[in-house]
């Protein structure tokens, strides 16, 4: 009915109409054929992707049969219940093999995976790791240790994608100088976690991998953006992971998942094959760390990646060992602390866990002194002007050729959002924002921007984790 009342039109009308309207129709059946051919490409490359990881499980599968056959009596129940510095120990008095550990942790692994989806693919070159292991002369403070590095820590022949189906083809020529600390200090690198798409999101969520859940709840998040790790470690198929860190990303999943973490001082540790998020922003530096059980195994990771590989690879970072005296010290500490700065409000359970730490640190003999930081409305301000300094069109431009994952949606609206209508829309929400507590500060310069970008990512992750 509707094609014949248009032919009807057209037929009244002089040729040229006619030929306007056919090109029109030309154009517009181009336009919808083009964007309809470069989904099908995105999702073809994605599904590819998702078959590569299906293949690396079968792999590590195929490998783990082998060594049970070869291997029945072992208890790996009990390898999985040691502490990494027990486990250590029992590796080099040749009580365990790396063999036996690597496989009791990639079994769990496997398991923990099909539940919880926070591993994005299994690097099926362990038994090469394991022959370069066995040929080292000089055994390394981690000898034998199996270890997972987050997806955009670069590991010779995979990609490091933050996500992005962009750098699924991008393969790294070579190992991060991460990876190559580990290898050098005796770990053994089994599997890559899961990320958020971008790296900036609370939820550790993709189009490429999927998303990851919380261990102490399916029903709530792991925290991002080293959500894959933080839950892979608290379920028991990882005793060691890296996980990086610029405006959370290890302190958040540790906390949703409850392990420790640690967040070195920037420029302490090598980035050297880290892709980044946000090209060539360095105002807010990135760091890279360590994820454990407990803060032991974080001491004792410390200590092995403060070393003359690390130094070597990485000239730029300061060739200073990890300091024993000071860390052993028994001296009295003075040790400020603040319960909340006068912009964010701490939940109950944060306040409550702050003044326990007090507690505990005050019987131990150290002094506490209460303070509160200057000027957090500043600070902040500043830090979301290098975050998004160029109005989101760096994090836009990530966008192109791919699918936007549902907890960045709103993101990208606001990335790819005209100046003009972030500025109306600033405008207009102001007053709102002046009634949310904190918001109130939200700087002025970013307008919709700044509000919507710190703030909105994080609606979902904090209702989803609360409990956490």
């Amino acid at each position: 009915m509707m094609q014949e009342k248009v032919l009807e039109f057209l037929e009244q009308r002089p040729p040229e109409w006619r030929l306007v309207a056919s090109a029109g129709c030309v154009l517009a059946a181009s336009f919808f054929g083009l964007r309809w051919r470069k989904r099908r490409q995105i999702q073809k490359r994605m599904e590819e992707e998702r078959k590569r990881r299906a293949e690396s499980e079968r792999h590590m599968r195929r490998e783990l049969r082998d060594f049970h056959k070869q291997n029945p009596a072992v208890d790996s129940k009990k390898i999985l219940e040691l502490p990494l510095l027990e486990l250590i120990e029992k590796l080099k008095d040749d009580s365990l093999t790396p063999e036996t550990v690597l496989y009791s942790y990639v079994e769990k692994a496997l398991e923990v995976n099909d539940d919880l989806n926070c591993v994005t693919v299994f690097l099926t070159d362990c038994k090469e790791q394991l022959k370069n292991l066995r040929a080292e002369r000089v055994r390394g403070p981690l000898y034998g240790v199996p270890v997972t590095i987050k997806e955009h820590v670069g590991y010779q022949g995979h990609p490091s994608t933050c996500g992005l189906v962009q750098y699924l083809d991008v393969l790294d020529k070579e190992d991060s100088v991460m990876v190559s600390v580990l290898k050098k200090q005796g770990a053994i690198v089994f599997a890559k976690t899961n990320v958020p798409q971008t790296l900036l999101c609370y939820e550790t969520s993709n189009p490429i991998y999927g998303l990851t859940v919380n261990p102490h709840n399916r029903a709530k998040g792991a925290g991002g953006s080293s959500g894959g790790e933080g839950a892979l470690i608290v379920a028991g198929g990882s005793i060691l992971g890296i996980g990086t860190d610029l405006g959370g990303s290890i302190r958040l999943p540790s906390s949703f998942c409850g392990i420790p973490g640690f967040k070195p001082t920037p420029e302490r540790m090598s980035l050297g094959g880290v892709r980044s998020c946000i090209d060539g922003m360095t105002a807010v530096p990135l760091c890279i760390g360590p994820m454990a059980r407990d803060v032991d195994s974080l001491v004792l990771s410390m200590k092995a990646f403060w070393c003359d590989k690390m130094f070597h690879l990485d000239p730029s970072i300061p060739p200073i060992c990890f300091n024993e005296e000071t860390f052993s010290s028994i001296s009295s500490l003075r040790i400020g602390y603040y319960e909340e700065d006068g912009y964010f409000q701490p939940n109950p359970g944060m306040r409550r866990v702050l003044l326990e730490a007090k507690q505990l640190l005050e019987a131990a003999g150290h002094q506490l002194v209460p303070f509160r930081p200057p000027r957090v409305n500043t600070i902040y301000e500043m830090f979301i002007k290098a975050m998004v300094g160029d109005g989101g069109r760096t994090l836009a431009d990530k966008f192109n050729n791919n699918v936007v994952d549902p907890n960045l949606a709103d993101s990208y609206l606001m990335y790819t959002m005209p100046r003009v209508l972030k500025r109306l829309l600033g405008f207009l929400l102001r007053p709102i924002v002046s009634t949310a507590g904190p918001l109130e500060h939200s700087p002025p310069h970013c307008d919709f921007t700044c509000f919507h970008h710190h703030y909105f990512p994080c609606l979902w992750p904090v209702e989803v984790a609360g409990d956490h």
